[in-house]
């Protein structure tokens, strides 16, 4: 009786979604202009969390310490944080991404900026390299994303024994991962990828197999707004047990079977530059980051740096 209970409650809430922004054309921007204040900075939360988190919010004050001034944007997609942390679990997201970039280029501070800096927290990062290659607007300087699923995971998530939100999710994601009802409600589906199910992937993901440009057809955009970023910063856990493979915060991808790894620099993503992955990497724009820890394991010493070494204007940090 609970688990129907919690599949009819999940049902509810996806058919009873407030509709969203359409998304706007797709229109390659200027590069970044550089001021000598810093940045808005723009972060965008992981799976289970919203954006009036606590932990979240001391990110922000840190960002501010380092460099003081800083406004910063924590992306929401409703501003009751219990349905924004929903929203981590159901929703389409080619719809939310589509709200993210409306909301960013209507904000009366982001929106007036040169351009913003992104931190991207687990599956926040592949979202906001979404935003970047899908709308852009105003620009991404410096992307850094967090034990992030770049090249999507192979396997879900456990549930904490009191969430029923997640475990309402599960229940959906186990044995329907490709139908179309599930690529278009259930968030980590739509970033689900099984090398041995490739082809069924590139037949029904609703958007990893998009923004990765896997696909036969390229978006020229995707590549042409990727390669505007100044920096493109991956950070790996190296305990990740969260995210499987872990190495996808790296863009490998892992036979689940062998556990052969196949590095990024190895994969035709980027050998054919799928997404101006190799271009970033030819100009030193690419930059592949370990820090030790079990995911998400965050400490202030390291955020510290990160906004200190890639936030601070140029000419004050020296």
């Amino acid at each position: 009786m609970i688990a129907t209970l919690i599949l009819h409650l999940a049902v509810l809430y996806i058919s009873t979604s407030a509709s969203v922004i359409p998304q706007k054309p797709l229109v390659p921007q200027a590069s970044p202009t550089w001021t000598s204040d810093p940045l808005p900075l723009v972060i965008w939360h992981g799976l289970g969390d919203n954006y009036r988190a606590e932990g979240l919010r001391s990110v922000g004050d840190l960002a501010q310490e380092i460099n003081p001034g800083t406004f910063t944007y924590f992306v929401r997609l409703d501003l009751d944080p219990s349905s924004d942390r929903t929203a981590t679990f159901f929703g389409n997201l080619t719809l939310q991404i589509a709200q993210v970039c409306a909301d960013i280029a209507a904000h009366p501070i982001l929106s007036t900026a040169p351009a913003v800096n992104a931190i991207g927290f687990s599956q926040g990062g592949q979202f906001l390299r979404a935003y970047v290659e899908r709308c852009n607007k105003p620009p991404v300087a410096n992307l850094i994303t967090f034990g992030s699923q770049h090249n999507g995971i192979s396997q879900f998530q456990n549930c904490a024994a009191n969430d029923w939100v997640c475990k309402g999710a599960q229940g959906l994601l186990r044995g329907n991962t490709w139908s179309e009802f599930v690529q278009n409600k259930l968030v980590p589906a739509q970033y689900f990828r099984d090398p041995e199910e490739l082809e069924t992937y590139l037949e029904n993901s609703n958007f990893l197999a998009d923004v990765n440009n896997e696909r036969e057809f390229k978006n020229e955009t995707y590549k042409q707004n990727l390669i505007m970023l100044e920096r493109f910063v991956m950070y790996l856990f190296s305990e990740d047990k969260t995210v499987v493979p872990k190495e996808s915060s790296w863009f490998s991808e892992v036979n689940a079977t062998t556990g052969k790894e196949t590095k990024l620099k190895d994969r035709p993503i980027y050998q054919e530059d799928w997404l101006g992955l190799k271009t970033l990497d030819e100009h030193n724009k690419l930059e592949f980051k370990l820090t030790e820890g079990g995911h998400m394991q965050l400490t202030d010493e390291l955020l510290k740096g990160v906004f200190k070494q890639y936030f601070t204007p140029k000419g004050k940090g020296d």
